[in-house]
């Protein structure tokens, strides 16, 4: 069984002494590519995933203003985002969006921030990838008006259910799992995990956040991304290898350059 992490923070500090290890161990489950997620500790460093992926064949990279560090974004962070989105290796933009949960950042700054970045990913053709918490409508309504569904897109650690899952998938979302889907009382998650079609289904770790069951608790990392797959499969009463050859083909299809 082949899979890819579509969303990995593999710069976090809980991997700096053993990255080698972490990967190895990824490769052995089968995991042949990981999306590392290039927002970091926000501007001016929006390069971290890109130092990571010039390492590491198997890793590649997203740039862009996570929620939490809007505020830290100067007047040449679109730029220099416009600039990093050239590199080779860099995939997506992303993670960008809303969080209204812990609001690091005023409200009316990450509103801001991330339409600057909805219109540089559309501008350049580039697919996004969402965060968003506790803020769904201000989510959607920006990106009905920003962006260019043409571009791709992936909502990244799914936390809704069907409702948000269905409107997502109508502005053309690829929709992605993380160890929450494991979580027995994600009740909504599943529910949205069982009605997405197969060819927009993506799998992510988060690591080393939300590891899922049974390593719930633990530092996650891109080797778990199997116990999403092998519970997704149950959900969905599909056979794991036909959801990991699914998701894995929508990646490659959704970010790889053709």
């Amino acid at each position: 069984m082949t899979l890819v992490d579509s969303h990995c923070h593999l710069d976090d500090e809980r991997f700096s002494e053993e990255l080698n290890q972490v990967i190895d161990r990824a490769l052995a489950a089968g995991v042949t590519h990981m999306m590392t997620i290039g927002t970091g500790d926000g501007p001016p460093d929006l390069e971290a995933a890109i130092r990571l992926a010039d390492r590491y064949e198997c890793l590649y990279a997203s740039v862009g203003v996570h929620p939490h560090y809007a505020a830290k974004a100067e007047p040449g962070t679109l730029a220099q985002l416009d600039q990093l989105r050239k590199h080779p290796k860099v995939l997506a933009l992303g993670e960008i969006g809303l969080d209204y949960h812990y609001n690091n950042s005023p409200q009316d700054v990450q509103r801001r921030v991330f339409i600057e970045q909805l219109e540089l990913a559309s501008s350049a053709h580039l697919p996004i990838i969402i965060h968003t918490r506790e803020a769904w409508p201000d989510t959607f309504t920006l990106i009905e008006r920003h962006w260019n569904p043409a571009a791709g897109g992936i909502m990244h650690c799914f936390s809704g259910g069907p409702a948000e899952a269905e409107r997502a998938l109508a502005l053309g979302f690829h929709i992605s799992f993380s160890g929450i889907v494991t979580y027995p009382k994600a009740f909504e998650v599943h529910e949205a995990a069982r009605l997405v079609p197969l060819d927009r289904l993506l799998i992510e770790t988060d690591a080393p956040y939300l590891a899922p069951i049974p390593h719930r608790g633990k530092r996650n990392e891109p080797a778990f991304v199997a116990e999403t797959c092998l519970k997704l499969a149950q959900l969905r009463s599909q056979p794991s290898t036909e959801i990991a050859h699914a998701a894995s083909l929508n990646w490659r299809n959704l970010c790889l350059p053709h």
